[in-house]
């Protein structure tokens, strides 16, 4: 069940680069098919076929003729791909953790909206990284519970050009103290790749004010070297929750498959008064595909990740070229752009204007007040079609 992840070798070609957008705008997923005349560049998921071995091990499910309840009873964690995953986090990430410590789920948000729901009360104040993936915002305050920002600012010493103030949170803290720490890692949307540093600071503060740590992390295998990924539960194991999902880094949202490590014994505790079935139960198609993504996928994420490092630099060329005032800083992780369009001048939600010119981009204002002038631009797709995307941008006539 071990997991060695292996490089790609060059004369192996998965064919991202050769999408046509006639292609695409054919396809019947929410992306292409809510406004097939456009170049779409919105939902965060990736326009290339997912990888040959989940294709393979779907079909093995089909042809073996059987989708009753499948017999996963003498798994620890659920159903085979909860050992894989474990196997994968300590050959990948150095984390070694107890497969009987996970719990699977539906999809990430599934997971955080558990947690908050079980281990907060309304009122209750929560800590979120902003701009921030919307779920992220809708998750606490649909709940109940109110947001702690802490803000995003541009920094040309950080790596990633964005840099977060830890130390005036630690101060907020200390006047108006909260319960959870809900971590985007690596953060979506600026690609912002937490450091040792900043995960150490964090550990120390989670310490300081008794916050429980829930780190989406499932963004963890996009990361660009030399960058690395590192989980919180490194720094903070009894504070932090863990969610990850294969739906990201393989192309495979659809099928609903995630897992959860839960690191505190008392939030352990709180997820077994539920009772069974309450939350939904493992979709037996999801746990295949991840399984096969976690045990064989590593040769195409690694064709992948090569593939979406050169979408990233080449975005940085075609801007600079059209659109020079768009302010745009590679990401260290994710297939997603953070684009400071307030230059232009095109208002609060630019993405309306690239929408008129035929192109459709994810809304800024929808990732919080930090996003007003901003959209987000998914790059993954094949340079073609992010070429015809930045030129439709660049076109106010």
């Amino acid at each position: 069940m071990g997991v060695t992840p292996t490089p790609a070798p060059a004369a192996i070609s998965f064919d991202f680069d050769s999408l046509s957008l006639a292609r695409l705008q054919a396809k019947p997923g929410v992306k292409w098919h809510r406004n097939p005349d456009v170049v779409a560049a919105w939902v965060a998921d990736m326009d290339f076929a997912p990888p040959p071995a989940v294709v393979a091990a779907m079909r093995r499910v089909l042809d073996a003729g059987d989708l009753g309840y499948p017999d996963w009873k003498h798994y620890t964690g659920g159903s085979p791909a909860s050992g894989v995953f474990v196997d994968r986090c300590a050959a990948r990430y150095g984390w070694r953790i107890a497969e009987g410590d996970t719990r699977e789920l539906n999809d990430v948000v599934q997971g955080i909206q558990m947690v908050l729901h079980l281990c907060t009360q309304p009122g209750d104040r929560v800590v979120v990284h902003t701009p921030s993936y919307p779920p992220f915002l809708h998750s606490v305050e649909d709940n109940g519970r109110r947001l702690v920002r802490v803000p995003a600012a541009r920094s040309a010493a950080s790596p990633s050009g964005w840099a977060f103030d830890h130390e005036a949170l630690d101060r907020q803290l200390q006047a108006d103290p909260a319960k959870v720490l809900l971590l985007c890692h690596p953060h979506n949307p600026t690609g912002h790749v937490f450091s040792t540093a900043e995960l150490q600071s964090l550990a120390a503060l989670a310490e300081r004010h008794e916050l429980l740590i829930i780190s989406d992390e499932i963004h963890a295998d996009l990361t660009y070297a030399p960058h690395v990924h590192q989980p919180m539960a490194l720094y903070a194991p009894e504070r932090t929750v863990t969610i990850h999902a294969a739906s990201k880094a393989f192309n495979v949202a659809a099928l609903r498959y995630a897992i959860m490590h839960v690191g505190p014994a008392w939030v352990d505790e709180r997820l077994r008064s539920v009772p069974d079935h309450l939350f939904g139960a493992t979709n037996l198609m999801g746990a295949a595909a991840a399984e096969a993504a976690w045990r064989d996928g590593d040769q195409w994420l690694a064709a992948a990740l090569a593939h979406l490092d050169g979408q990233r630099t080449l975005l940085a060329a075609l801007l600079a070229e059209q659109l020079p005032a768009v302010g745009y800083v590679p990401p260290l992780a994710t297939y997603l752009a953070w684009l400071d369009c307030r230059a232009l001048g095109l208002g609060d939600d630019p993405a309306v204007a690239f929408a008129r010119r035929g192109v459709q981009l994810s809304e800024g204002p929808n990732f919080g007040v930090e996003g007003h002038g901003f959209a987000r631009l998914n790059f993954a797709t094949s340079s073609g079609v992010l070429r015809e995307a930045v030129r439709r941008m660049a076109d106010a006539s």
